[in-house]
């Protein structure tokens, strides 16, 4: 399976049009952007023309729609523009705008979408960074309201938009992707309900809202220039507003949200509790990276002195430490560049048990090979007993084996070991092997 890269888009491409809440003309254009940059505004029409990166630190507002800003420097409703950049597969972009908010359009991304087919897209030389939902993530709102994640391979959105009217209930659960976005869900507009308007008008938002960007409900009648472009148009732009406010997020998900009565409030709260539970995930991998490193720890080109192995199946990065002669505790990064990705669950790749065994194995070869009377021969294996797996190995891991000979007599060798991901075991056996000449 190919590692997905990082994507920009290829040439730069404009739009012009009115603002939703201050009414005012804006031109916007976006350009391309490097690995890393993420999606970054830039105000032409103030000094110094400040940029604004798209991060969940710089929300500052979220009323009726997502604003960002850096200091006093504000850009409203981006929302639309950042759900279909995601869309559309784009990772980084840069957007140049004469005003404090995007055109509104008809009030859905699909001016957006547009401008993006004009802009094309094109591959940067890294790799897609990716947060695998693996434990339920959620948030809850006062009004019964709540977002949720769960496991899941790909991007799916649950999501229903029941509201205080009780009327226009809606509900839709689809997978989300760069092939049907465009159709399925970058089209739905926006709407508002009719007693909504005047305090919206009145706290000097929604200046430029008019039938032909905005549907309207009143009880049981929509208002609208066009007919509804789909029977569950309100539930599909409410996923939009998800898409785009997760965009916020440093990294792609993979994983199902599951949404009741959501709102860009309840949206970015969710997202905050995501890049919580993320950064929970990478700091526990920190103490990999901590373990103290002995004077007899071996770096990669040390490991393949001692063993024959070389790409693809050399399964040991690293020996962190050895505990007298008979402990040693190696490390593998398990990326999804490994091989064996490629053929073994494509579709949800997990590390096979066999080469976990064989990580095992290599870390034991060591301790055996570098007894003295052992030097340059090799380990060959006899037998595997009591084999356990417990949990799946995934891309993006960092596989500890911990090892201790139990037997070492002649030129047979006995070893008991465990594979760890985060603390826990996921594999353990027993191993027989044999020393022979090369």
């Amino acid at each position: 399976m190919p590692t997905a890269r990082e994507t920009t888009v290829e040439k730069e491409a404009s739009l012009t049009g009115i603002s939703l809440h201050s009414g005012a003309k804006v031109r916007l254009t976006v350009k391309p952007a490097g690995v890393g940059t993420g999606y970054q505004f830039r105000r032409m029409d103030l000094a110094d023309q400040p940029l604004i990166p798209a991060f969940l630190e710089k929300v500052k507002q979220v009323e009726r729609a997502t604003t960002l800003a850096e200091g006093s420097v504000k850009v409203s409703t981006v929302e639309h523009l950042l759900s279909a950049l995601r869309g559309l597969d784009i990772d980084n972009a840069l957007i140049e705008l004469d005003a404090n908010e995007p055109p509104i359009g008809d009030g859905s991304a699909a001016p957006f979408l547009d401008l993006l087919h004009k802009a094309g897209r094109k591959e940067l030389d890294a790799p897609r960074a990716t947060f695998e939902i693996r434990e339920p993530v959620w948030v809850t709102s006062p009004d019964g309201g709540y977002l949720a994640a769960l496991p899941h391979e790909g991007f799916k959105v649950s999501c229903t938009n029941a509201n205080h009217t009780g009327h226009h209930t809606q509900f839709l659960s689809i997978e989300v992707n760069e092939k049907n976005y465009a159709e399925e869900i970058g089209r739905a507009r926006t709407f508002v309900f009719y007693e909504e308007v005047e305090p919206l008008l009145n706290k000097g938002l929604i200046k430029g809202g008019s039938l032909e960007n905005a549907i309207v409900i009143r009880g049981e009648s929509v208002m609208s220039k066009e007919p509804l472009r789909y029977p569950d148009e309100f539930v599909r732009h409410k996923i939009l507003d998800i898409i785009g406010d997760l965009a916020l997020f440093p990294v792609r998900i993979r994983g199902h949200i599951l949404a009741a009565k959501p709102s860009h409030g309840l949206n970015l709260q969710f997202a905050k509790a995501l890049l919580k539970a993320w950064k929970a995930y990478q700091s526990s991998l920190m103490p990999v990276e901590n373990i103290p490193v002995g004077e007899r720890a071996l770096d990669t080109n040390d490991v393949m002195k001692v063993l024959p192995h070389r790409y693809p199946f050399l399964m040991v990065d690293r020996v962190l430490r050895f505990e007298g002669d008979n402990k040693a505790v190696g490390l593998k990064l398990v990326t999804i560049n490994e091989p064996f990705f490629a053929g073994h669950f494509p579709g949800h790749p997990i590390m096979p048990g066999v080469l976990q065994i064989e990580a095992m194995a290599q870390v034991a070869s060591i301790l055996l090979l570098r007894n003295t009377e052992n030097a340059g021969k090799l380990g060959y294996f006899m037998s595997v007993d009591k084999a356990k797996f417990r949990k799946p190995v995934m891309p993006g891991d960092t596989l500890l084996m911990q090892v201790e000979l139990t037997k070492s007599r002649g030129k047979i060798g006995k070893a008991y070991g465990q594979c760890l991901v985060n603390g826990e075991v996921v594999s353990e056996a027993e191993l027989m092997f044999a020393i022979m000449d090369r």
